[in-house]
């Protein structure tokens, strides 16, 4: 994996230059950390503290890894608290949570922050069941203390009815009963990732929105969203219950807050209560406790045994480098601690991760499932790592939030998984684009969800694949490349790295089958080829280790361990003059950025034209070698729109979370050294198909002329 080998080489060589060292903990580190965790080790071990790294994949391989002592320390959310208590390691790995990450301004508070109800003082109110018709203040639909602890405890109190309809999406049962409970309300924000069910969501319980500033758009921003937007909303535009967290109350309210002073503000206390869980009402002063409904518990770092010796050590060095990082404002200590100049690391008693969720009321939260009972979205796949991958993805997914629950279902290949969607024994497989048209005509399947490239891919996610030279190369045509050098964004199973090019030396018979590629230039790097072969000969391997053992060990592997793997690999490669030409999508070119790529820029490269000639980037229309499709999930024509919008509702929630920040789970690039599980490496987002997808004939042609890539 990317950087592994280097970070621990550092390491090497600091454990070995220690005298008689304590002992020295080792973090894993999600690996597209990798640098920031040397820096962490460099800076550490120059103060007499030194820390020690692995890298994941991501945080959810952290998790498992600490479980596996692979690694001491990882640090967590508590949604990955709840992944440690509920992972089939939880038994054996002894999770604890020995230090938080707690805010400077309340750094002896037990929770991060508690959620209330507050209502108008003279409210007639004293039970739960009084809050039907009232008008109803929210921070945010989705969010924890406004949205999804409400929600959880209303239900358990019976107060919240038939959430758990099995004719609507688990979003819209929880809309539908806030909706029948309150009489008006503002939610605001993104009600559904797919824009048509979120306005169809928006006009159905539009009573909903109707106290917001902007009812219409019932989004951000607005005045009465958000912690002290609802309160607003509470005070001054009709609201009868606000649901925030207790700092803000402070706050808004001109009230001392942990170690701040109070500021005052023209907003009166004493014209407010706290609304109770069980009825009663208490005052919202300086003095008072408030009473809460749940509360978000600390981030953290868990480890994985409960000596207590070690619990103590591992606190020191976390507290110490907290204090280290703050002071050189290190990138590590925000990527990798989780802190922030509001923050700091703060040693409390070890706990499991379980009994610090349920302390803060917090396990049913993450739990709650406004679905119908018992029914999850199976996910049909046809390798182990596509299992592998299905698993980690549901449980992530769960414990952030995105319902319906992801099932997995093994079968034997494609065509066995697209038999299991038609005949109800899953909901969802991912197939190419090419195979679309088949699916539909034979399998009676609905395209619902594709892949999607950003810029460089046309409206429809196709990705164009280009040959590429430097701009001034005397290359003029394809058959000038014969004996050349190239470099390639992957081998065989890569569209534009190899089947585009291969296709089309042999459409221009300078070939006669599409492996004599390999023979046809004299040298290559094509990451995934053969290691001895004459297309692994300019692969360089993992460069930045400055190590020739871990060089040869990444070498031509089709991993970003590899210097010159994938698009902007193959661009690396080309910029080094290792290669005369470089096939690659058009997207890796698009998306360069100089600074970060070492790819060069787009000024550096022409494109070379299959009919001869060369070509600006920008006129790629009329100059690639084919647009490869994206991967589509389909599901069944057989289902009622209301299930194809909860299975893509949910597809797009978690998706959305999890391209957003990879670093917890990474749903999109390499997983575990193998490429394009599930989805293509290389996909930005997943978004909705709708009726004016139309290139399945187009697509199923192109998957016929090129070969299954």
């Amino acid at each position: 994996m990317l950087h592994r080998f280097t970070v621990l080489a550092i390491f090497a060589v600091v454990a070995v230059s220690a005298t008689s060292p304590p002992r020295v903990f080792t973090m894993c580190i999600p690996e597209k950390y990798a640098k920031e965790c040397a820096k962490m080790m460099e800076d550490s071990t120059s103060k007499g503290f030194p820390i020690s790294c692995i890298s994941g994949r991501d945080r959810y391989d952290c998790i498992e890894r600490v479980g596996k002592k692979e690694a001491d320390i990882v640090a967590v959310d508590p949604e990955d608290m709840y992944l440690a208590a509920k992972n089939k390691l939880a038994e054996k790995a002894g999770y604890s949570v020995v230090e938080q990450v707690r805010t400077k301004e309340e750094p002896d508070a037990t929770h991060r922050y508690e959620a209330v109800a507050v209502i108008h003082k003279d409210l007639n109110i004293d039970n739960v069941q009084g809050l039907k018709g009232l008008k109803s203040c929210h921070t945010g639909v989705g969010r924890n203390v406004g949205y999804k602890i409400p929600i959880t405890k209303l239900t358990a109190m019976g107060v919240l009815a038939d959430i758990n309809n099995p004719e609507y999406s688990a979003r819209e049962n929880e809309l539908r009963a806030l909706s029948t409970l309150f009489s008006k309300g503002c939610l605001v924000g993104r009600w559904s990732p797919d824009p048509e069910i979120n306005q169809r969501l928006k006009e159905t319980y539009n009573n909903l929105c109707a106290l917001c500033e902007k009812p219409d758009v019932c989004d951000y921003p607005d005045t009465y969203s958000g912690y002290e937007g609802a309160l607003r909303c509470l005070a001054h535009n009709g609201g009868q219950v606000a649901w925030t967290k207790v700092i803000y109350v402070k706050r808004f309210f001109g009230l001392p807050v942990g170690v701040t002073p109070a500021v005052p503000t023209s907003e009166n206390p004493a014209d407010f209560r706290y609304f109770c869980p069980d009825g009663s009402k208490v005052p919202i002063d300086a003095h008072t406790k408030p009473c809460t409904w749940a509360a978000r518990p600390w981030q953290g770092y868990m480890t994985n045994g409960d000596d207590v010796n070690n619990a103590e050590a591992i606190q020191s060095e976390l507290t110490q480098l907290g204090h280290l990082g703050e002071d050189e404002k290190a990138d590590w200590w925000k990527d990798l601690m989780l802190l922030s100049d509001k923050t700091l690391a703060v040693a409390a008693p070890p706990v499991s991760p379980e009994e610090h969720l349920k302390s803060a009321k917090y396990m049913d939260v993450i739990e709650r499932n406004s679905g119908a009972p018992e029914r999850d979205a199976r996910w049909c796949v046809w390798s182990q790592s596509a299992l592998d991958k299905c698993h980690s993805l549901s449980r992530a997914a769960f414990s952030r939030d995105a319902r319906p629950r992801f099932d997995c279902v093994l079968e034997q290949d494609e065509v066995a998984c697209l038999k299991a969607v038609r005949d109800n024994g899953a909901d969802i497989t991912v197939i190419d684009g090419g195979s679309v048209k088949l699916a539909i005509e034979n399998y009676n399947a609905k395209p619902i969800v594709a892949e999607a490239y950003g810029n460089g891919s046309t409206q429809v996610n196709e990705r164009p694949a280009v040959a590429v030279v430097k701009s001034g190369s005397s290359i003029n045509g394809l058959g000038d490349l014969r004996g050349k050098k190239s470099c390639h964004s992957g081998y065989v199973g890569d569209f534009a790295g190899y089947s585009a090019p291969a296709h089309i030396l042999k459409q221009k018979e300078l070939i006669n089958e599409p492996g004599e590629i390999d023979t046809f230039f004299s040298e290559s790097c094509a990451p995934g080829a053969p290691l001895h072969s004459k297309s692994c000969q300019l692969c360089v391997g993992n460069i930045e280790s400055g190590d020739d053992q871990v060089k040869e060990a990444t070498k031509c592997r089709p991993t970003n361990a590899e210097h010159y793997n994938g698009g902007k690999g193959a661009l690396r490669c080309l910029k080094d003059g290792k290669g005369d030409v470089a096939f690659l999508p058009l997207t890796a070119l698009q998306q360069l950025d100089n600074e970060k790529d070492g790819a060069g820029k787009h000024e550096d490269y022409a494109l070379l034209c299959p009919n001869g000639g060369q070509a600006p980037i920008n006129e790629w229309e009329r100059c690639n070698l084919g647009l490869e499709p994206p991967r589509i999930i389909v599901s069944s024509a057989e289902k009622t729109p209301n299930t194809l919008e909860e299975l893509k509702h949910g597809i797009l929630a978690a998706s959305t979370l999890f391209s957003k920040q990879p670093a917890l789970l990474r749903l999109f690039g390499p997983w575990d050294d193998k490429r394009n599980v599930l989805f293509k490496d290389n996909v930005k987002e997943l978004i909705s198909t709708d009726n004016t997808w139309d290139k399945w004939d187009t697509w199923a042609s192109i998957q016929q002329d090129y070969g299954n890539h």
